[in-house]
Order: structure tokens, then sequence, then C-alpha cells
């Protein structure tokens, strides 16, 4: 049986993903207003909080923060989104430093109060483990042939599955983005440089192609 702790820990944490959803879907209805001459201070405050919003949210694992962005986007077209792009960079780099520092050992800890004892048997073995010995030794234990691949290319997997649709089941961007940093099997420059060219697309087509694109 799980200890009372352990439920009421992955209870608040539930709780916790549910405010950060509800959030996201307020904080994007909100943005749904006109622009005219006498409200341009309240736009620019609007738009600061939001973007700033936008980067939090978008860290936090199996929150969809996307749909911020997506809305400024629809609200404000072109000149809206660079910044929305340096956003998006902003959160999953934020989402991938605080995987990078939690120390294996609480996963462990946790993994063993949820009773994933597989999951804890691994973790307990790679923890000491350098970045190649990493790869070599998952690479080695890989329950199916396409592993060793993805481990090999790991940086093309990480931009396939920030952009594939349906990733929220996955985490989102931002469970990706943490995943990759508790691995430890990505360098923060070959993180920052397979980010910003994986979310480029949608910010270069929508500057060139006006945010009619999004509704294509």
């Amino acid at each position: 049986m799980f200890r009372w702790q352990t439920i009421a820990k992955i209870a608040c944490l539930v709780g916790l993903l549910i405010a950060a959803n509800l959030a996201v879907h307020t904080i994007a209805d909100s943005l749904n207003f006109q622009v005219r001459p006498g409200n341009e201070d309240a736009v620019h405050r609007t738009i600061t909080v939001s973007a700033a919003l936008y980067s939090i949210l978008l860290a936090i694992p199996f929150v969809p923060g996307a749909e911020i962005g997506l809305a400024l986007i629809a609200m404000l077209g072109p000149p809206i989104a660079f910044l929305v792009y340096v956003c998006t960079l902003a959160g999953l780099s934020l989402s991938f430093v605080v995987g990078r520092l939690i120390p294996l050992s609480v996963l462990i800890r946790l993994s063993e109060d949820i009773r994933f004892k597989r999951m804890s048997e691994l973790l307990k073995a790679i923890e000491p483990l350098d970045q190649q010995e990493r790869l070599a030794f998952l690479a080695d234990k890989a329950p199916n042939r396409h592993l060793p691949f993805l481990l090999r290319h790991r940086y093309l997997a990480l931009a396939v599955a920030l952009n594939v649709p349906g990733n929220f089941l996955i985490g989102g961007g931002g469970g990706i983005a943490m995943l990759a940093g508790v691995s430890r099997l990505f360098s923060i420059p070959g993180f920052l440089l397979t980010i910003a060219a994986a979310v480029a697309p949608v910010p270069i087509a929508v500057f060139i192609f006006g945010k009619e694109f999004l509704a294509g």
C-alpha cells in the first residue's frame, strides 16, 4: 500500500497541475480583446505580464502553456512573434535547468514510494555514471532495437518530440525539456541550439505569412 504521505504529495501535485491548466485557459481567454486608441498602456501591461506567465507556465510539465503564446500571436500577429519565440526558449530552458538540478536520489526515492521498482533500479544503476557511460548502459539495456538509434540521435529526437502533435501526453514542452535535463544526456549548448531550431518554424511562418497561418 502507498504511504499516506506519498498519496498526499501526489494529490498536491495533481492539484497544482489542475490549477496551472486553469490559469493557462484563463490567461488565453483574457487576451481576446481589441487594441484601440486609448488602451495602449493596458495592452502593453497585459502583453508583458502574459509573456512572463507564458514562460513560467510553459516550463511546467503537463501544462499547455503554448496556448498563451498562440493567443498572443492570434491577437497581435507578426509583431509579437519574436517575443513569443524568446519566451518559448526561456520557458523550455527554465524547465531544462530545473531538471538538471533535480538529484537522481530524489527520483529514486519517489520511484520507491510509488512502487516503481524497475524505474528505481534503473535510476540507481545510472546515478554514478557520467554521460558517455549512461549512453552506453542505456543502449545495452534497451528493451527494443529503436532506443539505441534514438540515443545516438537524441538531439534530433528531442526536436521531433517538441513538435509532434499530442506531445502533451508525454509532458508537453516543459515535461520533455525537464526530462532532458534530468537525464544528463544533453549538453547545455546542444540543448539550447536544438530548441532554438525546433521552435523557430512557427514564429518564422507567422512573421512571413501573418497570423492567418495558424488558421490554415
